[in-house]
């Protein structure tokens, strides 16, 4: 007899003003139903308290997949983008399996109560995935061996023969993003003046309402710039339907781009996409390095030579289909 497995999906862009998190959710459940095409997914909010219908749905569910985002960190009692207590992980032990989730930031070693935390939440049959291997290196360094790297679900088709149809050339349109948590006035001015010299037409996508206000918080001349709107849908239309190159601070914005086949250069303003540049080749340019080599990376030809680990995205897909 055919049945239906529910399966529960902590969804990180419900409760969310960042529209990054719709592109790695987008991605997690293009995944998801690629491997469980006839199971039910649940979607329970990760970015909000979890209450007792959510509780029951995850108890109810063969896991909890914990789609993407910077959602572990060593002190989660206090970054509490993952809003779940402890007394919660109990109820739910071993029902939480990690998809292309990533480590916040370079921190010291995990407090008790993430130590706690984890141990409890964390499948302990099931490969966790993770984006990178900083963070993988955290998991393994408190016990959990059952990890592996695959990179971030916006990155998984990023193939081969994908990135060999970006353009390598400079085009004549740019689109740019800042980010108004991690705000350097200096370095984001030199970025827009960069950009207007670099190109004939320049767009802004707000990619967070914030990021809108802090873009005219830097006081300089943005009557040659336009302004996408602040939705994925907005922006995922402009990228198919205008030639144009990306450069930004916002890394999903930067993958986005990507995923729509156009020439990105992302500028690493914390660990995410530092680490990514370390283990997939993304193009990443960090904020120090701006006034040496942006312009150059602009006008030079550039190959988005993307090293996704197929063999561990494989390896982890694989793993439901026994």
């Amino acid at each position: 007899m055919k049945s239906i497995k529910n399966i529960s999906v902590f969804d990180t862009s419900i409760a969310t003003q960042n529209i990054g998190d719709e592109i790695i959710m987008d991605a997690v459940y293009n995944e998801l139903y690629d491997i469980f095409k006839d199971d039910m997914f649940l979607r329970i909010p990760s970015h909000e308290v979890i209450g007792i219908a959510s509780l029951s749905l995850i108890r109810n569910s063969v896991f909890g997949i914990v789609g993407g985002s910077n959602i572990l960190s060593s002190a989660m009692n206090k970054y509490k983008q993952w809003k779940i207590t402890l007394p919660q992980s109990f109820f739910i032990k071993n029902k939480a399996l990690l998809l292309g989730v990533g480590w916040r930031n370079y921190q010291a070693k995990p407090n008790f109560f993430t130590k706690q935390l984890l141990k409890q939440l964390l499948n302990k049959e099931y490969l966790h995935s993770v984006r990178d291997s900083y963070t993988e290196a955290k998991l393994k360094e408190q016990g959990f061996e059952n990890v592996i790297n695959t990179s971030c679900p916006t990155m998984w088709r990023l193939t081969p023969e994908h990135c060999s149809k970006i353009p390598q050339k400079k085009s004549d349109t740019v689109v740019f993003t800042l980010t108004d948590y991690s705000k350097d006035f200096e370095s984001d001015i030199f970025l827009i003046k960069t950009l207007l010299d670099s190109y004939q037409n320049v767009y802004y996508w707000v990619q967070s309402r914030k990021d809108l206000i802090y873009l005219n918080e830097l006081n300089i001349d943005i009557s040659q710039i336009k302004i996408i709107s602040p939705s994925l849908r907005a922006y995922t239309n402009f990228l198919e339907t205008n030639d144009c190159d990306y450069v930004g601070t916002r890394l999903h914005g930067g993958v986005r781009a990507l995923q729509r086949s156009r020439r990105t250069i992302i500028i690493g303003v914390d660990n995410r996409a530092i680490e990514k540049k370390k283990d997939f080749n993304l193009t990443v340019i960090e904020r120090n390095e701006l006034n040496e080599n942006l312009k150059r990376l602009i006008d030079s030809e550039l190959k988005m030579d993307i090293k996704i680990p197929i063999a561990n995205i494989t390896k982890w897909k694989a793993q439901f289909l026994k």
